[in-house]
């Protein structure tokens, strides 16, 4: 069985891989192969992967993981101007430094459950957006948010004789920059390496203990298990991807402001999570592709736009329809998300997962195979073994 096991994650690893690495063939024909979105892609599935160890496993909604990524942008971009350019420090620091700032918030916040944990969580949220905001300005450079300046000091750059850049410095990997598709590919190696812890935290019995806690955790505790150092585990390890994604982002755009730490970035891969598929492993993948494809298309659509779409209509029913339709592009995208979102919850309340997995159950059908010949092959094949 644990050959069997070790096989299924390495076809699962190769084939997560060879997906996220070819991104930028197969999104082509949708026009979202250009390097921005798909950095965007790579940074907010981190996010959502992170997100979903803490309420896909253990069923905790926090509204506070905002903090942990600006976090992590704040450290990266400190760690740009005090020591190098090289993004592996940021990352470390980023990491590391949400990390501690997620033990704090879930040691206190995981004193409550359900709702008043989520609200626990938002009021730390709102607390560490109005710090970052207007108090901790000589840390944060206040709403103006903290950017590279040609005077920082970079001591290990200066210790190593790195050449000074005309105008801003760029990050780099070992003197490769990280624009572009570079960044891009970065990411997405962050991205594959974030996959794969969470497949096994997933499969581990650390990860079962998670759900058996989602399950029932009022049992759990009567038989005398502790579940408070799992969920604080879970809640760290959560807080730090969160992290990972906040120093990427201030690894593909060197600027960090306050308003990375505002409760609708937490809202948000809340959405992504729900609408992918909560407590799956790609779900919050397919969450985050859509809700960053949406935006991408969707705000940028204008009445201009849509009357070139329409054009094929009557003119008077163009007019009717680019009406009504203009109120769901450009700033009022959201509107769409909305509508997408309610649609997904009350006809596929597992996500897009539940879509998917309904899809291929009717194809079984159709083709007149069903999950119970599967289960009798492969015991029949086990008992052959034995």
């Amino acid at each position: 069985m644990m050959k069997l096991s070790l096989k299924n994650n390495m076809v699962i690893m190769l084939i997560f891989s060879a997906i996220v690495l070819t991104a930028p063939l197969w999104l082509e024909p949708i026009g979202a192969n250009y390097p921005d979105l798909l950095q965007k892609f790579a940074i907010f599935g981190i996010f959502a992967i992170g997100y979903n160890i803490l309420f896909g496993l253990t069923g905790y909604l926090s509204f506070g993981h905002a903090t942990f990524l600006g976090v992590g942008s704040y450290t990266a971009v400190w760690s740009f101007k005090l020591f190098t350019m090289n993004v592996i420090p940021a990352i470390i620091f980023g990491t590391i430094m949400a990390g501690v700032f997620a033990l704090v918030i879930g040691f206190i916040s995981l004193r409550r459950s359900g709702i008043y944990f989520s609200i626990l969580t938002l009021a730390f949220a709102q607390m560490s957006y109005s710090l970052a905001y207007s108090v901790l300005t000589p840390i944060t450079n206040g709403e103006t948010g903290l950017q590279l300046s040609s005077q920082d000091p970079r001591y290990i750059d200066s210790l190593a004789g790195v050449a000074v850049e005309a105008g801003l410095p760029s990050t780099n990997l070992f003197g490769q920059l990280m624009s572009g598709y570079s960044g891009f590919y970065f990411c997405a190696v962050m991205l594959i390496i974030g996959f794969y812890i969470s497949l096994k935290i997933f499969r581990s019995p650390f990860g079962l203990k998670l759900t058996a806690i989602k399950s029932n955790q009022n049992r759990m505790r009567y038989t005398g298990f502790n579940t408070r150092p799992y969920l604080l585990t879970a809640f760290i390890i959560s807080g730090m991807y969160a992290g990972l994604a906040g120093s990427l982002m201030a690894i593909t755009d060197p600027l960090s402001g306050a308003e990375r730490m505002q409760w609708t970035a937490s809202g948000e891969v809340v959405l992504m999570t729900i609408l992918g598929g909560v407590g799956t492993l790609v779900g919050p993948l397919l969450g985050v592709g859509i809700i960053k494809y949406f935006e991408n298309i969707f705000s940028a659509m204008n009445e201009s736009a849509l009357h070139e779409t329409f054009n094929f209509l009557p003119q008077s029913l163009e007019n009717f329809v680019v009406a009504i339709t203009r109120h769901f592009v450009g700033e009022g995208w959201h509107l769409t998300l909305g509508a997408l979102f309610m649609l997904v919850v009350i006809f596929l309340p597992g996500g897009v997962m539940e879509g998917i997995t309904r899809l291929v159950r009717s194809i079984k059908k159709m083709f007149g195979v069903s999950e119970y010949d599967s289960d009798d092959k492969v015991t029949a094949s086990s008992g052959d073994k034995s």
